[in-house]
Protein backbone atom coordinates (compact mmCIF):
# COMPACT_ATOMS: atom_id res chain seq x y z
CA UNK A 1 0.00 0.00 0.00
CA UNK A 2 1.21 3.77 -0.71
CA UNK A 3 1.46 6.90 1.23
CA UNK A 4 0.68 10.13 0.34
CA UNK A 5 3.73 11.94 -0.34
CA UNK A 6 3.36 16.09 -0.07
CA UNK A 7 4.59 17.43 -2.83
CA UNK A 8 6.94 20.25 -3.08
CA UNK A 9 4.56 22.99 -3.52
CA UNK A 10 2.62 21.49 0.08
CA UNK A 11 6.14 21.67 1.30
CA UNK A 12 6.84 25.02 0.11
CA UNK A 13 3.84 27.42 0.36
CA UNK A 14 3.47 30.94 -1.26
CA UNK A 15 5.85 33.75 0.73
CA UNK A 16 4.07 35.68 2.87
CA UNK A 17 4.92 39.71 2.03
CA UNK A 18 8.70 40.58 2.36
CA UNK A 19 10.12 37.26 2.11
CA UNK A 20 13.04 36.65 0.00
CA UNK A 21 12.49 34.59 -3.33
CA UNK A 22 14.61 33.04 -6.01
CA UNK A 23 13.22 32.27 -9.44
CA UNK A 24 13.37 28.56 -11.43
CA UNK A 25 14.40 28.26 -14.69
CA UNK A 26 10.80 27.98 -15.86
CA UNK A 27 9.98 31.94 -14.33
CA UNK A 28 8.34 30.57 -11.95
CA UNK A 29 9.06 32.33 -8.20
CA UNK A 30 9.41 29.64 -5.54
CA UNK A 31 10.32 30.72 -1.47
CA UNK A 32 13.20 29.65 0.44
CA UNK A 33 12.64 26.81 2.20
CA UNK A 34 12.56 28.42 6.17
CA UNK A 35 13.40 26.14 8.86
CA UNK A 36 9.73 24.45 9.53
CA UNK A 37 9.78 23.29 6.09
CA UNK A 38 13.41 21.95 6.23
CA UNK A 39 12.09 19.96 9.43
CA UNK A 40 9.23 19.35 7.58
CA UNK A 41 10.79 17.67 3.97
CA UNK A 42 13.59 15.73 5.79
CA UNK A 43 10.63 14.20 8.02
CA UNK A 44 9.22 12.91 4.70
CA UNK A 45 11.93 11.34 3.67
CA UNK A 46 12.95 9.19 6.20
CA UNK A 47 8.97 7.88 6.12
CA UNK A 48 10.07 7.59 2.79
CA UNK A 49 13.12 5.13 3.20
CA UNK A 50 12.07 3.32 6.38
CA UNK A 51 8.08 1.76 5.34
CA UNK A 52 6.93 0.85 8.47
CA UNK A 53 3.28 -0.52 7.12
CA UNK A 54 2.66 -3.78 5.40
CA UNK A 55 1.71 -3.39 1.65
CA UNK A 56 3.35 -3.22 -1.57
CA UNK A 57 5.27 -1.10 -4.34
CA UNK A 58 3.78 -0.71 -7.73
CA UNK A 59 4.82 -2.89 -10.29
CA UNK A 60 8.06 -1.47 -11.86
CA UNK A 61 8.83 0.46 -8.19
CA UNK A 62 11.55 -1.55 -6.33
CA UNK A 63 12.47 -1.51 -2.71
CA UNK A 64 15.67 0.52 -3.04
CA UNK A 65 15.37 3.53 -1.39
CA UNK A 66 16.75 5.83 -4.26
CA UNK A 67 14.30 3.93 -6.58
CA UNK A 68 11.59 4.74 -4.28
CA UNK A 69 12.36 8.48 -4.02
CA UNK A 70 13.12 9.30 -7.60
CA UNK A 71 9.12 7.26 -8.52
CA UNK A 72 7.60 10.10 -6.53
CA UNK A 73 6.21 7.66 -4.60
CA UNK A 74 6.30 6.49 -1.02
CA UNK A 75 5.89 2.51 -0.56
CA UNK A 76 6.08 0.83 2.46
CA UNK A 77 6.53 -3.21 2.47
CA UNK A 78 6.45 -5.64 5.60
CA UNK A 79 9.51 -6.90 7.39
CA UNK A 80 7.92 -9.82 9.08
CA UNK A 81 8.72 -13.07 9.17
CA UNK A 82 6.73 -15.51 7.52
CA UNK A 83 6.72 -18.99 5.40
CA UNK A 84 7.88 -17.44 1.93
CA UNK A 85 10.79 -15.63 3.98
CA UNK A 86 12.53 -19.16 4.08
CA UNK A 87 12.15 -20.39 0.38
CA UNK A 88 16.10 -20.18 -0.07
CA UNK A 89 15.97 -23.16 2.59
CA UNK A 90 13.60 -24.88 -0.25
CA UNK A 91 15.56 -27.50 -2.47
CA UNK A 92 18.80 -27.93 0.36
CA UNK A 93 20.88 -30.47 0.37
CA UNK A 94 22.40 -32.42 3.25
CA UNK A 95 24.83 -35.33 3.16
CA UNK A 96 24.46 -36.95 7.49
CA UNK A 97 24.87 -39.82 8.94
CA UNK A 98 20.95 -39.61 11.55
CA UNK A 99 23.09 -41.02 14.62
CA UNK A 100 20.46 -41.84 17.43
CA UNK A 101 20.47 -41.18 21.50
CA UNK A 102 20.61 -44.70 21.24
CA UNK A 103 24.00 -44.84 19.74
CA UNK A 104 22.90 -45.89 16.22
CA UNK A 105 22.85 -45.09 12.99
CA UNK A 106 19.99 -44.89 10.76
CA UNK A 107 20.02 -46.89 7.67
CA UNK A 108 18.00 -48.32 4.27
CA UNK A 109 19.41 -51.77 2.81
CA UNK A 110 18.31 -52.51 -0.89
CA UNK A 111 15.74 -54.21 0.24
CA UNK A 112 13.81 -51.37 1.88
CA UNK A 113 14.26 -52.59 5.41
CA UNK A 114 15.07 -49.91 7.85
CA UNK A 115 17.33 -50.42 10.90
CA UNK A 116 19.92 -49.43 12.99
CA UNK A 117 23.98 -50.13 12.77
CA UNK A 118 26.98 -49.46 14.99
CA UNK A 119 29.36 -49.46 12.09
CA UNK A 120 29.98 -45.75 11.54
CA UNK A 121 31.38 -45.83 7.90
CA UNK A 122 28.39 -47.81 6.59
CA UNK A 123 27.58 -47.13 3.33
CA UNK A 124 23.68 -47.46 3.72
CA UNK A 125 23.91 -45.06 6.62
CA UNK A 126 24.50 -41.92 4.68
CA UNK A 127 21.80 -39.77 3.89
CA UNK A 128 20.34 -37.52 1.85
CA UNK A 129 18.10 -34.88 3.78
CA UNK A 130 16.07 -32.47 1.30
CA UNK A 131 14.19 -29.63 2.46
CA UNK A 132 11.00 -30.21 0.16
CA UNK A 133 9.45 -27.08 1.86
CA UNK A 134 9.84 -25.32 5.61
CA UNK A 135 10.83 -27.72 8.06
CA UNK A 136 9.84 -30.50 6.54
CA UNK A 137 12.50 -32.48 4.54
CA UNK A 138 12.77 -36.08 2.56
CA UNK A 139 15.60 -38.49 3.85
CA UNK A 140 16.84 -40.73 1.06
CA UNK A 141 19.41 -43.28 0.91
CA UNK A 142 22.83 -42.81 -1.25
CA UNK A 143 24.02 -46.14 -1.60
CA UNK A 144 20.23 -48.09 -2.29
CA UNK A 145 18.25 -44.66 -3.64
CA UNK A 146 15.48 -45.67 -1.27
CA UNK A 147 13.47 -42.62 0.57
CA UNK A 148 12.64 -43.05 4.52
CA UNK A 149 9.00 -43.83 4.66
CA UNK A 150 5.93 -44.14 7.08
CA UNK A 151 3.28 -46.10 6.71
CA UNK A 152 -0.48 -45.77 8.14
CA UNK A 153 0.48 -47.82 11.26
CA UNK A 154 3.56 -45.81 12.13
CA UNK A 155 5.65 -48.63 10.29
CA UNK A 156 9.36 -47.76 8.63
CA UNK A 157 10.39 -48.79 5.87
CA UNK A 158 12.26 -48.12 2.44
CA UNK A 159 10.32 -46.35 -0.61
CA UNK A 160 11.14 -46.43 -4.17
CA UNK A 161 9.18 -43.34 -5.42
CA UNK A 162 8.76 -40.40 -3.41
CA UNK A 163 5.57 -39.84 -2.18
CA UNK A 164 3.54 -38.01 0.70
CA UNK A 165 4.59 -40.92 2.84
CA UNK A 166 7.78 -39.65 2.79
CA UNK A 167 7.74 -36.42 4.05
CA UNK A 168 8.78 -35.79 7.89
CA UNK A 169 9.07 -32.85 10.03
CA UNK A 170 12.45 -31.75 11.16
CA UNK A 171 12.94 -30.10 14.24
CA UNK A 172 15.76 -29.10 16.34
CA UNK A 173 15.11 -30.05 20.24
CA UNK A 174 16.08 -28.25 23.73
CA UNK A 175 18.90 -31.38 23.60
CA UNK A 176 20.26 -30.39 19.98
CA UNK A 177 18.87 -33.16 18.83
CA UNK A 178 16.51 -33.12 15.78
CA UNK A 179 13.07 -35.15 16.02
CA UNK A 180 11.75 -36.57 12.73
CA UNK A 181 7.74 -36.62 12.29
CA UNK A 182 5.56 -38.49 9.62
CA UNK A 183 4.14 -34.90 7.86
CA UNK A 184 1.22 -36.86 6.68
CA UNK A 185 0.09 -39.84 9.68
CA UNK A 186 -0.81 -39.30 12.71
CA UNK A 187 -2.36 -41.82 15.51
CA UNK A 188 -5.20 -40.25 17.49
CA UNK A 189 -4.41 -37.02 16.57
CA UNK A 190 -0.70 -37.42 18.02
CA UNK A 191 2.34 -37.23 16.13
CA UNK A 192 4.69 -40.28 15.27
CA UNK A 193 7.68 -40.10 15.17
CA UNK A 194 11.29 -41.98 13.19
CA UNK A 195 12.46 -43.85 16.13
CA UNK A 196 14.65 -46.82 16.75
CA UNK A 197 14.94 -48.60 20.54
CA UNK A 198 17.79 -49.79 22.10
CA UNK A 199 18.44 -52.95 20.13
CA UNK A 200 18.55 -50.68 17.13
CA UNK A 201 15.26 -51.49 15.61
CA UNK A 202 12.51 -49.58 14.69
CA UNK A 203 9.77 -48.88 17.05
CA UNK A 204 6.36 -48.12 15.35
CA UNK A 205 5.75 -44.45 14.96
CA UNK A 206 2.84 -44.26 17.56
CA UNK A 207 4.43 -45.96 20.43
CA UNK A 208 7.24 -43.42 20.03
CA UNK A 209 7.23 -39.51 21.95
CA UNK A 210 9.40 -36.54 20.99
CA UNK A 211 10.88 -36.79 24.46
CA UNK A 212 12.04 -40.27 24.27
CA UNK A 213 15.90 -40.43 23.40
CA UNK A 214 14.81 -43.21 20.79
CA UNK A 215 13.41 -40.48 18.51
CA UNK A 216 16.12 -38.27 19.28
CA UNK A 217 18.74 -37.84 16.16
CA UNK A 218 22.05 -36.06 15.53
CA UNK A 219 22.88 -35.25 12.29
CA UNK A 220 26.26 -35.76 11.65
CA UNK A 221 28.89 -35.16 8.80
CA UNK A 222 30.29 -37.80 6.72
CA UNK A 223 33.72 -38.69 7.70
Amino acid sequence: MCRWTPSVIDLFPEPALGTTTTTASAGRTLPLPNAASLCLACFTLLLATAGTATGACPPGVGHEPLQVLASGINCSWTLERHTRSYNHLEGDVRLRRLYSANKFFLCIDKTGKVDGTRRKNYADSLMEIRSVSVGVVAIKSVSTGLYLAMSKKGTLFGSVKYSPSCKFKERIEENGYNTYASLRWKHGGRQMFVSLNGRGKPRRGHKARRRHPSTHFLPMLPS
